[in-house]
């Protein structure tokens, strides 16, 4: 395949980039050197002293005298003249004034003697001969007659007196006219697109560092095979989509979908943020999309790139301002320009977003966005294809298989991975290895997921007594229940905000859940309440996430997913991901008070027969639940395999190696010994969470 160079030279005004005269270098962003002006300087001071030499000549070497002087030297018969040593009377017209020009000899003539010429310097004085008027007399009585010679030297005047001034602002404006002219293009250029034109020697991501989303890079290559060859689909008379909105979570690899189009494409690409547009001003944001569509129209056929076009495509009319706020206004414009009377083909539209359900219809309608291009999690196998495309930059160790770190991160979007085998290089470089082994994947999978350890936080034996059942208490209840994910791990060393972390992990992709494994669910958010109860017959604040998990799921179970037998399959309220304030502000609640109370009824005995079902089995297993606790608190850290080691046969046939953990968490004695200070923990003392 044939590459055409990417157009270079232009600015993002449009305009091209002032390289050498002040402005950026073409292509680095650097500034230059003023080396014309400097030039420009030292050619028009070198005019200016040629200049004055010029008027120095023109008026000579001669002495200045005074007249005083002058007649002083005249009455000592100083002032000599023959004819090579001529006197001349100069008058000038329109001038008051006149200059004597002629020459003196410096010392006085012995008396008796006629005065000599030689040695004789040039002089010149002015007179005037209105008030001077027996200058003629004199000079007759000195047996001097002056030549007279009348000049008119107006223009002269005005150009030794006007042309100093010129080149002093001449210079002035060629030196600063690249500040000049920046300081114009900033105050002016208010409305000029921020888009940047991406060069491919800069952009060198293609689709092959794209893993995981096959499906969105099949629909997003056939724009680039039609804007490379349009008439392969024009045969049938079919057309390009205008627009294009690549919709997915956070770190599914929107953006760097976009990156690969361009890098792909052998078209111009411009890419912007929906943030560029709006600004204070009023009207900006609208003439910065037509003069972004003008760039294109010159530059077509072309791709725009759009991130987070939800800064500036949310509905209209559910903002706080009204109708003619500056980011309405910026849509209006897009609109207009995307499917409006004046639009031209050759330009295509690629927009990336996160929330999709606060755009504006008709931002999403046929003729603008075309096609919506959904950029998922990725399962397994494309999990496993992004681990292989970021493991390229590091070392990996050869017995480590992708295909194993792959299934244990269910859930783990493209950037989550991408950061699972940075911390991972991360952690293996601290410990002086050579290549990242399985065990720094499985630790950085999780300080990624669930965030790191916290071994220098202390805690008291008693708080660490009670972290240990009420992890126990739900790690039981995971191993016990018929419907729930495979155990994971339990520690009870803090990690992230919570004291103690119960980890479980699905074997597989789970896109759905059942009813009974959302109540087993609920039964293993209760088991760390129900251990603290049965234990120590109190409870502890440590079950502040637990109850707010268990609530949500219950209320998600009857409003939105008809699993209460008495409500029926009824969906009550209109329930989205994300809260759009400008829309929920002005919703009213589609059901009764009536209703209202019985979904109340129905979430709280959802959780009490959870809680119910957790008391019974953790009683029943009482001897399993100590057995778990105790190892918790010798190991700090057991995996699933251990866990159903101690319910199954009361010990474990594979205990955790002493001193193969780092040193383990303090205890509030540590602390004191070290600093004499004692750490109140503010953070829940329990953390279940699946990876959904």
């Amino acid at each position: 395949m044939e590459n055409r160079p990417t157009k270079e030279g232009k600015s993002p005004g449009g305009g091209r980039s002032p390289n050498g005269n002040g402005g950026p270098s073409a292509g680095t962003g650097e500034p230059s050197f003023n080396w014309r002006g400097l030039a420009l300087m030292a050619s028009l001071f070198t005019v200016l002293a040629i200049f004055f030499y010029a008027q120095k000549s023109m008026l000579g070497s001669a002495e200045e005298l005074k007249y005083p002087e002058f007649l002083e030297k005249l009455n000592a018969h100083q002032i000599v003249q023959d004819s090579k040593k001529p006197l001349e009377l100069i008058i000038e017209d329109a001038s008051a004034t006149q200059l004597l020009r002629g020459y003196y000899v410096p010392t006085l003539p012995a008396a008796g003697t006629a005065t000599s010429t030689e040695g004789a310097k040039p002089f010149r004085t002015t007179v005037s001969l209105d008030f001077n008027k027996d200058l003629e007399a004199r000079l007759a009585q000195a047996n001097l007659t002056p030549n007279v010679r009348k000049e008119s030297n107006i223009i002269s005047s005005l150009i030794f007196s006007f042309v100093p001034i010129t080149v002093f602002l001449l210079a002035v404006y060629f030196f600063f006219r690249q500040q000049i002219k920046m300081a114009g293009k900033g105050a002016l250029s208010f409305g000029k697109s921020k888009a940047r034109m991406m060069s491919r020697e800069k952009n060198k991501i293609t689709f092959k560092d794209v893993a995981g989303v096959e499906e969105a890079k099949d629909e997003v290559q056939e724009l680039v095979e039609f804007l490379k060859d349009p008439k392969k689909f024009q045969k049938l008379g079919g057309r390009i989509p205008k627009g294009v909105l690549m919709i997915g979570s956070p770190g599914t690899g929107k953006t760097l979908l976009a990156r690969a189009i361009a890098g792909e494409a052998d078209v111009p690409f411009f890419s912007i943020s929906g943030s560029d547009f709006v600004e204070m001003f009023v009207g900006v944001g609208a003439s910065r999309v037509r003069d972004m569509f003008e760039q294109g129209r010159k530059s077509a056929p072309c791709l725009i790139f759009i991130d987070e076009i939800d800064a500036v495509g949310r509905h209209r009319g559910h903002g706080v301002g009204g109708g003619h706020d500056e980011r309405e206004q910026t849509l209006n414009a897009l609109l207009v320009e995307m499917d409006g009377f004046d639009t031209q083909e050759g330009i295509i539209i690629i927009a990336a977003t996160n929330r999709p359900d606060v755009l504006d219809p008709a931002l999403l309608r046929p003729g603008r966005f075309d096609r919506q291009v959904t950029v998922p999690l990725p399962d397994v196998k494309g999990r496993e294809q992004i681990l292989k495309v970021h493991s390229k930059r590091v070392k990996i160790a050869e017995d480590v298989s992708m295909d194993t770190i792959a299934r244990g991160t269910p859930g783990y979007s493209g950037a989550e991975l991408a950061n699972v085998i940075n911390e991972a290089a991360l952690l293996a470089a601290r410990r002086g290895l050579k290549a990242i082994t399985l065990a720094e994947l499985e630790e950085a999978r999780d300080k990624v997921r669930w965030g790191r350890e916290r071994r220098s936080l202390a805690l008291s034996e008693k708080e660490k007594e009670n972290t240990a059942y009420h992890e126990a208490g739900h790690a039981i209840l995971t191993v016990l229940l018929p419907h729930t994910d495979p155990l994971h791990k339990v520690s009870i060393i803090p990690r992230g905000p919570a004291l103690g972390v119960t980890m479980y992990l699905p074997t597989e992709d789970k896109y759905s859940a059942r009813k009974n494994e959302l109540l087993d669910r609920l039964a293993v958010i209760m088991g760390g309440r129900v251990a603290e109860e049965l234990v120590f017959g109190d409870v502890t604040t440590g079950a502040s996430n637990d109850i707010r998990q268990a609530t949500n799921t219950a209320r998600r179970m009857v409003c939105e997913w008809g699993m209460s037998d008495k409500l029926g399959m009824v969906g009550y309220g209109e329930h989205e991901d994300y809260v759009f304030l400008g829309r929920d502000i002005s919703r009213s609640r589609d059901y009764s008070e009536a209703t209202a109370l019985e979904i109340d009824r129905e979430v709280k005995r959802l959780c009490d027969e959870a809680y119910e079902k957790a008391r019974q089995l953790i009683s029943a297993n009482r001897d399993k639940l100590e057995a778990i606790a105790k190892a918790l608190l010798e190991f700090e850290t057991l995996d699933g395999t251990q866990i159903r080691d101690l319910i199954d046969h009361g010990q474990m046939s594979n205990p955790p190696k002493s001193g193969a953990n780092p040193p383990t968490i303090r205890t509030v004695k540590d602390a004191d010994k070290e600093k004499g200070v004692v750490l109140t923990p503010d953070y829940p003392a329990g953390l279940t969470e699946a990876p959904a």
